[in-house]
């Protein structure tokens, strides 16, 4: 057995079901979970029609490179969104379908991540700390060492990377960003992805910017800029040592389809297909055509953020009062302190109203004597607005009673 398996730490949700084992909750209240990032607005219909009309392509072997329309959509996606120039995305070059972002993470870790000499010292993987567990497994499986940059409040929630040393970039291989970030919500500014590019260019490490949260965001006007808005901003166009992951799990409450994209610099999106090609990855035909229908319209996207403002809107009307909650720059993640440790709120509000969340200790990692995530709570407002209203309502009881 691979060796490294021994270091991968449990699931969060894991240690929540540990947590709450053998816990008695009321029978008079119903489960609301606020605790899995799961979309429950309704998918697109004319996505699941488009998917219907299209099964007799299940005869049909995908390739790993996808079909040339759907490419083209995801470029042609890309390029308005992040106000690209028309063509500067090359369907053929900087575009890889992707079942998802989660295994498209994973998978793009081992690709990139090299093998050290015996005696050497691993290379680094470094991420934001809270973060997506699947930044560390994946290093840890590709033979990397991963290295977790806090980020605190008052640092608007994003890591302090003029803190990092150049000894810490230049064994960096693979730099995660998350933006919007889990669990926090935080956006990372136009001149700090600015800043960074010009370090992933002077250190030689790759930029692997997770944004499958971009398109939940708040003001209408002012959407979210991203790892290749810095790249037009600096007239980048080969998007070198740039890469982003999206996704239409968020985008679209689709996270069923199991469909992306990755985009960026081509050479290392080439060795990427040479990776899943080998990985035995490809997206079925069918799956293909009905993400043309996703990437195509915008309006479901903006009824999904008005769905979400909503929720916002009246969640932080109920919890403000009582505890030190924020409203995010994006997602549909709450980063909420708690009144005393995060794992015992955690159990007691479920014990006392069948409310899940998650510890932010679970989702972050103890570095020199600090967890960043102690002391707070994620809140996933994915429910139905009644249901986040009531989940609300039940936590401010809660913290009334304490």
């Amino acid at each position: 057995m691979n060796d490294a398996l021994n270091q991968l730490q449990p699931y969060p949700f894991e240690k929540l079901r540990a947590l709450l084992s053998g816990v008695n909750v009321p029978a008079d209240k119903r489960a609301i979970a606020l605790s899995i990032g799961e979309p429950k607005h309704p998918a697109p219909a004319f996505v699941a029609q488009a998917l219907s009309d299209n099964l007799s392509q299940l005869s049909v072997y995908p390739t790993t490179l996808g079909i040339p329309a759907l490419r083209e959509t995801m470029a042609s996606w890309a390029e308005q969104r992040f106000g690209l120039n028309a063509g500067s995305i090359d369907p053929a070059r900087h575009i890889l379908p992707v079942n998802g972002t989660r295994e498209a993470l994973f998978a793009f870790t081992q690709t990139v991540v090299k093998r050290s000499a015996p005696g050497a010292a691993a290379g680094l993987v470094i991420s934001p700390n809270p973060f997506y567990q699947i930044y560390e497994g994946a290093a840890l499986l590709a033979g990397a060492e991963p290295h977790y940059l806090p980020c605190l409040e008052d640092n608007g929630f994003n890591p302090d990377f003029d803190a990092v040393s150049d000894d810490v970039w230049q064994r960096c291989q693979i730099l995660f960003l998350c933006s919007p970030g889990n669990p926090t919500g935080a956006l990372i500014p136009l001149h700090t992805l600015q800043k960074l590019i010009a370090l992933a260019d002077k250190f030689d490490f790759v930029i692997a910017a997770d944004e499958c949260y971009s398109e939940l965001y708040f003001d209408e006007a002012q959407p979210p800029v991203g790892l290749l808005s810095a790249c037009a901003a600096l007239g980048r166009s080969d998007f070198k040592r740039c890469v982003v992951f999206h996704s239409l799990s968020k985008r679209s409450n689709l996270p069923g389809l199991r469909s992306g994209f990755v985009a960026g610099d081509a050479q290392i999106i080439q060795a990427f297909l040479l990776y899943r090609t080998y990985h035995g990855c490809a997206m079925p035909v069918q799956t293909q055509l009905a993400s043309i229908a996703a990437w195509q319209d915008e309006a479901h996207v903006k009824a999904n953020r008005d769905l979400y403002r909503a929720k916002f809107d009246a969640v932080l009307a109920i919890l403000q009062p009582v505890m030190d909650v924020q409203r995010p720059d994006g997602g549909f993640y709450l980063w909420a302190k708690t009144p005393g440790d995060d794992q015992t709120f955690t159990r007691e509000l479920f014990a006392q109203e069948h409310v899940t969340v998650v510890p932010g200790s679970y989702l972050s990692r103890e570095v020199n004597g600090s967890n960043p995530g102690a002391g707070r709570v994620r809140m996933a407002l994915v429910a139905p607005l009644a249901e986040c209203v009531e989940a609300a309502e039940r936590i401010a009881a809660f913290i009334r009673r304490a």
